[in-house]
């Protein structure tokens, strides 16, 4: 204790001696202002770094060596206590503001990191102080559940503590980002991704984790988080009920949709003499989404339509005259199987092309 009291500024207990003893002689308490200098040297004993430990110990040899020899306990353990709480508020609010502002800073680096934002040089002298090496290869993990969070709310904070937990020496990053989970590890660590996956779709009751290819530097990041948003939207849209998505799996969709007005001229040439069924072209288009995720084989579509054989057939011809596509052709399934899963991620016919 004696070296922490060396090392403590002694400008932090300044006028403290002379307080006590001043106080303890008249039998009054301490003023206002005495109280509010007492605050102010809190706040700086804050900001300077000091440990509160030694600071108290500080406290504690001054008042010893202050002590008035004709002072009862009772006369001056008021004095200590009313200063040292003063002392304290005015070091806690310190501490709370700094930890606001680095909490704001962190926020900051991370939307400057997923986003893309910001000079690369610098975002790798930040990126060293929140743990990350930007020089590495990198991939990021998305976890989306039923609600939105953020990282006061008891699921990401079990989802931090078992990821650190049992990776504690590792250098990732967790955070949220529009209600979701975020984790970005060094893109040879597979291992803490497929864990955050576990306990994330095991914390949020079945969410979906997507996780994108590993990227280099900090540009690479804010693609690597792209493709895992990226790969969520397509299971959404796609209706992929898969608890862990690898964007990697995914690449075609994206590129599908790249060129949105050539993808709308296939949907609408191809599938829009659908609408000119009873009922609409719904009922078709789900029994090419069976069909197709079926591999193109027929009893197992009855099966997840809960239709006979002989009604798939009829839908299926059905489809073969309205759009003059047969599904069951080879030669021309591709365009047919291409342009549904085209409203797929259009939504069609849900929203009007």
């Amino acid at each position: 204790m004696a070296a922490e009291h060396h090392h403590t500024p002694g400008r932090f207990l300044d006028g403290y001696a002379e307080i006590l003893a001043d106080a303890a002689a008249t039998g009054r308490r301490l003023t206002r202002d005495e109280l509010d200098s007492r605050r102010a040297l809190g706040a700086k004993a804050a900001a300077a770094g000091h440990g509160w430990r030694a600071l108290v110990g500080e406290h504690l040899a001054t008042a010893r060596a202050a002590w008035p020899s004709t002072a009862s306990p009772d006369d001056v353990l008021p004095l200590v206590e009313q200063a040292m709480d003063a002392f304290a508020d005015g070091y806690e609010r310190a501490q709370r503001l700094v930890i606001r502002q680095e909490e704001a800073a962190r926020r900051e680096f991370i939307d400057d990191l997923l986003h893309g934002r910001g000079d690369a040089g610098h975002l790798a002298a930040r990126a060293e102080r929140f743990g990350l090496r930007l020089s590495r290869l990198h991939a990021v993990a998305v976890a989306e559940g039923p609600v939105k969070y953020d990282e006061t709310d008891p699921v990401p904070r079990r989802v931090e503590d078992a990821l650190f937990g049992r990776f504690e020496n590792r250098r990732i990053l967790f955070t949220t980002k529009n209600g979701r989970m975020v984790c970005i590890a060094p893109g040879d660590q597979e291992d803490v991704l497929t864990h955050f996956a576990k306990q994330a779709h095991a914390g949020t009751d079945g969410g979906q984790v997507a996780i994108g290819r590993p990227r280099n530097g900090a540009v690479g990041i804010g693609h690597s988080y792209e493709e895992a948003l990226n790969a969520l939207d397509v299971a959404q849209r796609m209706g992929f009920g898969d608890p862990v998505l690898h964007a990697a799996d995914l690449l075609v969709f994206p590129v599908l949709a790249r060129d949105r007005q050539a993808l709308l001229d296939l949907v609408r040439s191809t599938l829009s003499p659908l609408e000119q069924a009873r009922g609409g072209a719904r009922p078709l288009l789900d029994t090419l989404n069976a069909y197709f995720d079926s591999g193109c084989v027929a009893a197992e579509t009855a099966r997840r339509l809960t239709l006979s054989v002989r009604a798939l057939t009829y839908r299926l011809d059905r489809i073969h005259t309205l759009t003059g596509v047969n599904p069951a052709d080879p030669t021309q399934r591709y365009t047919l199987q291409t342009a549904t899963i085209g409203a797929r991620l259009l939504n069609w016919p849900t929203r009007p092309l």
